[in-house]
């Protein structure tokens, strides 16, 4: 059976160091729990992702049986949003942001799939917040993106640089909620060498470059 793996054949999930691209993020479906707060600090985060890897398995392992289908599972992923965006920047004060931690799912994953999912986990051991799951399509359209490699706090000059320069040079404003992709597990190996799509919704506000385009 071959393995598809949605890193490869995805355009969305490419992404170079030093590099901000305009693309055309296409509909993408997702298992989704939300949440608040610092996430080295708050219980409910480490309780999400403890929620979603289990459903994202056991997604996986039913494809194959009853869809004759299988794929890697993919990174974690993470919608951020906060009431002032310089908590990301310049104030960096993670107490103050909100979130959505996702697992992008193929496409033919259905409601009746991931219910069963969902019971299956449940009558092992259930995660504390397994109940709080949805399986949910995101449309973001328009965005701009970058790879970072390093660790998670030397975002910040980078997100700057994007919000402040890259942005409004392409003749773009943010919309919508900052997104980041984890290619790299932040438990293991040196913070120095992780790599993480940073990526920020956007729509016109003069002459835009066109999708694909380096800005």
């Amino acid at each position: 059976m071959e393995k598809t793996d949605f890193k490869m054949t995805i355009d969305a999930y490419h992404a170079e160091v030093g590099e901000f691209r305009v693309l055309e993020v296409p509909p993408l479906q997702y298992l989704m729990i939300d949440g608040a707060g610092d996430p080295n600090a708050a219980p409910e985060f480490t309780a999400a992702v403890e929620a979603l890897y289990p459903l994202a398995y056991t997604l996986k392992f039913a494809s194959r049986t009853t869809r004759d289908r299988d794929y890697v599972v993919m990174p974690l992923e993470g919608l951020w949003w906060a009431d002032d965006p310089a908590m990301f920047t310049s104030a960096r004060d993670k107490s103050q942001w909100s979130w959505t931690l996702m697992i992008m799912q193929p496409d033919w994953i259905d409601a009746e799939m991931f219910a069963d999912a969902v019971a299956a986990v449940a009558a092992k051991k259930a995660p504390s917040r397994l109940d709080e799951v949805r399986l949910e399509t995101l449309a973001e359209g328009l965005c701009v993106q970058t790879l970072h490699r390093g660790a998670f706090d030397d975002e910040a000059a980078v997100l700057a640089r994007l919000h402040d320069e890259i942005i409004p040079a392409g003749g773009h404003r943010m919309t919508g909620r900052h997104h980041e992709i984890y290619f790299s597990d932040p438990r293991k190996g040196a913070p120095e060498k992780r790599r993480t799509i940073l990526r920020q919704p956007v729509v016109a506000s003069a002459s835009p470059h066109a999708p694909g385009a380096s800005v």
